[in-house]
């Protein structure tokens, strides 16, 4: 009873945190199977040589439903669903003799709400009502005033509440492994038609508390989900900013243009207009290899002659400056008089 009045007052309670949109929209469809616990069901067995009153004992059984479905996108689902249950008598509490089956099934209306919690796992709260049938089938019930049997069928209102998870698959964009805790009741008290050799016959009346406690594996699937988009296009590499720093080589004491620098200089014109500039920078630098008054004149030639070549190149010539430093601000560091080919060089920039 405190299981039963725990999951009914949960499922009430849960109605106020009902907070975010869940995945389920549109037509769904679902089922599920497991075992069910039916509660020991209380009975008066009547007959002309008196009454005896006692609960029928049921062995754990079967259960499985399916259910069809609509989520409205914004967690709740509303779904019909129609069951079926099955448990074999094993007595009495009492130590009278019973045995046969009480098969149930009907048709439920349930409301639920799925918590999209960003996780994994979807869980979901539900309630509903409905209406069931309990048929006992090649019944008897053995006792001290009479042995009764039966295979009738009585109906009554009934009512569930669940508790379940829902794990989505990606793959099949829309299906979802679940997994129910679920408890249904039956209202009220039932009587079945008993046959019997005794005189007078006998009566099965006032039969209830009827309770089917459930665990059930299943799936869920939601038509018209799409496949999530596929993921963005690698972006094609930006192509490489042109160079805004280039060198040239010269000849030891020349400052004529190799064939070599005059590719050099022209990459740098053609690629100076294809970045924001302000003026570009011609710097001349020599060897240490003659005296510093020739090397500075030296320096100030090779500049030239490569802005010469820059303004041939389509390079507007107020937009470069020249500047000779000699045997100054080596590449290579090195001691007076080497002949080093690095440092023999005029640097452009642009800026």
């Amino acid at each position: 009873m405190k299981l039963r009045t725990a999951l009914l007052a949960a499922t009430v309670m849960a109605a106020p945190a009902i907070a975010q949109a869940q995945p389920v929209t549109g037509l769904y469809v679902g089922g599920g199977l497991g075992y069910n616990i039916l509660s020991n069901e209380k009975g008066t067995l009547t007959s002309a040589v008196g009454t005896y009153q006692s609960h029928v004992k049921f062995n754990g059984g079967f259960v499985g439903l399916g259910s069809v479905g609509w989520g409205f996108g914004n967690g709740l689902r509303a779904e019909l669903e129609g069951d079926y249950y099955a448990n074999g008598m094993s007595g009495t509490t009492t130590g009278a003799l019973a045995h046969g089956w009480e098969d149930k099934y009907g048709v439920m209306v349930n409301v639920l709400y799925d918590f999209e919690l960003g996780l994994p796992v979807v869980p979901y709260i539900g309630a509903g009502v409905g209406y069931q049938w309990a048929h006992w089938s090649n019944a008897s019930v053995t006792s001290p005033v009479g042995t009764a049997y039966t295979n009738a069928t009585e109906g009554s209102f009934a009512y569930q509440g669940i508790l379940g998870a829902a794990v989505p698959i990606p793959p099949i964009p829309g299906l979802a492994l679940t997994g129910e805790f679920r408890f249904m009741g039956m209202s009220g008290s039932r009587s079945y038609s008993t046959a019997s050799n005794l005189p007078g016959g006998t009566r099965i009346s006032g039969v209830n508390e009827d309770y089917n406690y459930s665990f059930l594996i299943g799936a869920r699937y939601n038509f018209g989900v799409a496949p999530p988009p596929p993921p963005p296009a690698p972006m094609a590499a930006p192509a490489p900013a042109p160079a805004r720093t280039y060198l040239v080589f010269f000849d030891w004491d020349r400052y004529d243009l190799t064939d070599r620098a005059k590719e050099i200089i022209a990459e740098a014109a053609q690629n100076s207009t294809k970045v924001k500039y302000t003026k570009i920078q011609v710097n001349g630098y020599t060897d240490t290899s003659g005296t510093p008054q020739y090397n500075m004149g030296l320096s100030i030639r090779r500049a030239e002659s490569v802005r010469a070549q820059l303004v041939t190149d389509g390079v507007p010539a107020n937009v470069i400056s020249i500047m000779g430093y000699g045997d100054t601000h080596l590449l290579v560091p090195t001691g007076p008089g080497v002949r080093e080919p690095q440092n023999r060089r005029v640097e452009i920039i642009i800026e």
